[in-house]
């Protein structure tokens, strides 16, 4: 009930992209590996500035 009006740090944000991206990855792993690459290396790139903060 406290956090209801609470905003998302940047940090909360970026995590929340990067769950999201890493399963379309382990999604997209069994059915087409080129796109599951992407999303990886896409959400490897948000941990990066996560680990920045």
């Amino acid at each position: 009930m406290f956090g209801l009006f609470k905003k998302k740090t940047e940090k909360e944000k970026l995590y929340d992209q990067y769950t999201k991206l890493t399963k379309e990855a382990f999604d997209l792993s069994t059915s087409n590996r080129k796109l599951s690459d992407q999303k990886t290396a896409e959400a490897e790139a948000i941990m990066k500035k996560i680990e920045a903060l």
